[in-house]
């Protein structure tokens, strides 16, 4: 997730004296506004169940009244202290600090605690109405969705509800999973564009574990709507010879047939993103992005308008990062980044093994990069499970009940020493990190060299494997 803390506005308190609220933005919309006084309670919470020793460093009180100077310090302080509280595996995860995130979040918005319907859509198209409370989380509103759906609760965890935004072609745009640290009827509503959406879809990646879905009767319907609506959007490559079984099949009802046949087909399971750019093999090529079968397929159209087609395995990925940047608007009438002149620009960035000896960046420029990476990270997690020997339903079952850590899989391991930026000269930079659940800090100088970037900042891939030049 993209955290931070952008910008802080003086307002109003009741009693007609003003205080400096810190506003805390997720993928560049405002998700709450807080006060300090409110972040050190956190704090103070945080440093009582968890003890000092765990707890990052907080921003001391201040005697007199802070100068804007201070106030801007203060900033890059809390977004800093977010950003260590987050990306600790215990601390991030912790129902403390996703509870506070969701109270503010509610707060802000404005929006009580009532019953509510909420259209959550299958990816067939249908919707499914469920009663929830304006205050349920995550997990509440999935459960509240698999209950409507008589989805076994087993099976619950191999599903998630993703927010989506509907494309004038008819298509969609995955933007993102939601999360524990967020309420989904807020989420939604306070986007205020009907564009957005809610969407039901598996939560997995290695197709051997649709068996288990399929078993169920509203498990393999649920699998069968996406299948067919993966391939009616061009996800899945179907030539004519495929397409006719398939429709022979369909119209038999035959669905488990249907979906072992689809499994045979190129890019099943795979999620297809938005057009974009990349620097590989040559900067500002167009490029197709999918994320699937632990690679991300790349359909590059080259200068001379020739298309090639060529997968990043994430077990040759040594580590991963995202990056924003702030740019003036294609529609601005000038270079400079005033208010409401600038968007965030987004980049995915992943050191690759192209040989034995060599490693090389490749950047991609996306709105989606957020997306891209958290496919990235959960095919990680699951590579990490199997290699351990764990079972994914364990898994699946840990992350339903929200407490799965990366220590479940995997030994707290620091990333490896890093390379240069692909592009050293890039504009003032927000720095992300690219684990599952995580915090943002904003702004390094122009003038920063990559030697000031520490490695919290950066995703170090613990499935990543030293290959030899014969498995390349």
């Amino acid at each position: 997730m993209h955290f931070s803390i952008p910008e802080t506005e003086v307002r109003s308190g009741d009693n007609g004296s003003t205080y400096v609220a810190y506003n805390i933005h997720v993928n560049g919309v405002l998700h709450c506004r807080v006060r300090y006084s409110e972040l050190l309670g956190l704090h103070e919470q945080i440093k009582k169940e968890y003890g000092n020793n765990v707890v990052p460093n907080f921003p001391p009180k201040k005697i007199f009244t802070l100068t804007p100077a201070e106030v801007e310090q203060r900033r890059e302080q809390l977004e800093k202290y977010m950003q260590a509280v987050r990306q600790d595996p215990i601390l991030g995860a912790s129902e403390l600090f996703n509870s506070f995130l969701r109270k503010a979040q509610q707060e802000t918005q404005q929006i009580p605690t009532e019953e509510v319907q909420l259209d959550v859509s299958l990816s067939n198209g249908q919707k499914v109405t469920v009663k929830i409370l304006t205050s349920d989380q995550t997990e509440e509103v999935l459960e509240a969705v698999a209950a409507k759906l008589d989805l076994p609760d087993e099976l619950v965890g191999y599903f998630s509800l993703f927010l989506v935004r509907e494309t004038p072609d008819g298509g969609c745009t995955f933007m993102r999973k939601l999360q524990e640290f967020e309420l989904p009827y807020v989420s939604v509503t306070s986007l205020h564009n009907p564009e957005f959406h809610i969407v039901l879809r598996k939560s997995y990646w290695d197709s051997a574990y649709d068996s288990d879905v399929m078993d169920n009767r509203v498990g393999l319907n649920l699998l069968y709507a996406q299948t067919v609506s993966d391939i009616e959007r061009g996800w899945i490559l179907v030539n004519k010879d495929h397409h006719r079984q398939l429709k022979s099949l369909q119209e038999k009802g035959s669905k488990k047939e249907f979906i072992r046949l689809a499994q045979t087909l190129k890019y099943f399971g795979y999620i297809k993103f938005d057009p974009c750019i990349t620097d590989f093999p040559e900067k500002g090529c167009h490029v197709i992005v999918s994320a699937g079968n632990n690679e991300l397929n790349f359909h590059v159209k080259l200068p001379n308008e020739q298309v090639k087609e060529g997968s990043f395995k994430v077990t040759r990925m040594r580590c991963w990062r995202v990056t924003s940047s702030q740019v003036p608007m294609a529609n601005g009438t000038g270079g400079s980044c005033g208010p409401g002149k600038c968007e965030v620009k987004l980049e995915l960035a992943f050191e690759y093994l192209m040989s034995k000896d060599r490693l090389q960046w490749v950047t991609i420029s996306s709105p989606q990069a957020i997306m891209m990476s958290i496919c990235l990270q959960s095919m990680v997690d699951e590579l990490m499970v199997k290699k351990s020997g764990g079972s994914i339903k364990k898994m699946l079952k840990k992350r339903h009940n929200g407490s799965l850590h990366r220590s479940d899989s995997q030994q707290a391991v620091k990333s490896p020493p890093l390379l240069d930026s692909p592009d050293p000269s890039r504009e003032q930079v927000v720095k992300l990190s690219t684990k599952l659940t995580s915090v943002t800090l904003r702004g390094i100088s122009s003038s920063s060299s990559s030697n000031d970037i520490s490695g919290n900042d950066f995703h170090g891939n613990y499935a990543f494997e030293g290959i030899g030049d014969d498995d390349l």
